[in-house]
C-alpha cells in the first residue's frame, strides 16, 4: 500500500525544478491548474499532457514511476468515467436497453473530466514530488501574507498543510502494517464480492484513525514542550531567493496558455 501512493512524498533529486523557488512553483500550478478547466477537446488535453510530460522530464521523475504512484486516483477517475456514462445524455444513441442508455456525449464528457481529474492530479504530484514540505510551507507562507490585513492566521494555515503533506506518507505506511496484521490473523481482504471486500476494510479504518489520532496528540504535546507559540511573530532560518529562472518559468506560462486557447477555438 505504501509504495502505490505517492502524494505528499518527496524526492530530493537534482534537477531544474527541484531548484526552483517553491512560490514559482505554486504560482505556476495554481495557474495550470486553472488552465486546465479550459481545456475541453482531444487537442487541448493532448497539449496539457505533452506540457506535463515534459515537467516530468526537467523534474527527472520516471513516468511509470508517478502512474504507479496514482493507482489509488485512476480507480477513483474509472467510477467518475462510468457516472457520467449512464447519466450524461445527448448526441447520438449508442446503447440502449433498459434501463441503460448510453449516448456518445456521455462518454466524450467522460473521458474529458477523467482527463481533467488526472491531469490535475499529475502536475500537482510532481511539484509535491520536486518540492519539500518545508520548502511548501515557507512558500504558502509567503504568498498568503496580504491575507494577515484580515487577521486571517496566515502562518497556522501554512503549518497544516505542511503538516497534512506530510502526514499522508505516514498514514499510507500505518496502513500497511495494519494491512499486514490483519492479514496475519487469517483476515481476508482481497477476496469476496463488493460488500465483502467492503465490510473488510472496516477493521482497518478504525485502528487507523486511532493512530491518526494518536499521532496527533504526539506532535501537540511535543511542539508544545518545544515552547511553539503560532501566535508570536516569528522570523525565517531559510531564506527563499527568487531567481531569473523563476520569473522566466512564470513568463513560459504566457505562450503556454496561448498555444491552449488556440487550439480551444480553431476546433481542433
Amino acid at each position: 500500500m505504501k509504495n502505490k501512493l505517492i502524494i505528499g512524498r518527496y524526492l530530493p533529486n537534482n534537477s531544474v525544478i527541484h531548484h526552483l523557488d517553491p512560490r514559482a512553483k505554486v504560482l505556476f500550478v495554481f495557474m495550470f491548474i486553472i488552465l486546465i478547466f479550459f481545456a475541453h477537446s482531444f487537442a487541448t488535453f493532448g497539449w496539457i499532457i505533452l506540457l506535463i510530460l515534459v515537467f516530468m522530464f526537467l523534474a527527472k521523475i520516471k513516468f511509470w514511476f508517478l502512474i504507479k504512484g496514482l493507482t489509488p486516483i485512476f480507480i477513483f477517475t474509472l467510477f467518475t468515467f462510468a457516472m457520467h456514462i449512464f447519466f450524461t445524455h445527448g448526441g447520438t444513441r449508442l446503447v440502449d436497453y433498459g434501463i441503460i442508455k448510453i449516448d456518445s456525449a456521455g462518454i466524450l464528457e467522460g473521458i474529458f473530466i477523467s482527463l481533467r481529474l488526472i491531469t490535475i492530479v499529475m502536475v500537482a504530484t510532481i511539484m509535491t514530488l520536486s518540492t519539500s514540505p518545508i520548502d511548501l510551507t515557507d512558500a504558502f507562507e509567503k504568498l498568503l501574507t496580504p491575507l494577515k490585513w484580515f487577521k486571517i492566521p496566515v502562518h497556522q494555515l501554512s503549518m497544516i498543510m505542511s503538516i497534512a503533506l506530510r502526514f499522508i506518507p505516514t498514514l499510507m505506511d500505518e496502513l500497511d502494517k495494519i494491512i499486514l496484521a490483519q492479514k496475519s490473523r487469517g483476515s481476508e481482504l482481497s477476496s469476496g464480492g463488493l460488500m465483502t471486500r467492503i465490510k473488510a476494510f472496516i477493521p482497518l479504518m478504525i485502528p487507523l484513525f486511532i493512530s491518526a489520532f494518536q499521532r496527533a496528540e504526539e506532535l501537540a504535546i511535543a511542539m508544545e514542550v518545544r515552547g511553539y507559540d503560532a501566535n508570536v511573530k516569528r522570523t525565517s532560518y531559510r531564506k527563499l531567493q527568487w531567481r531569473m529562472a523563476d520569473t522566466m518559468c512564470l513568463i513560459s506560462f504566457i505562450p503556454i496558455a496561448v498555444v491552449l486557447f488556440v487550439l480551444k477555438y480553431i476546433g481542433v
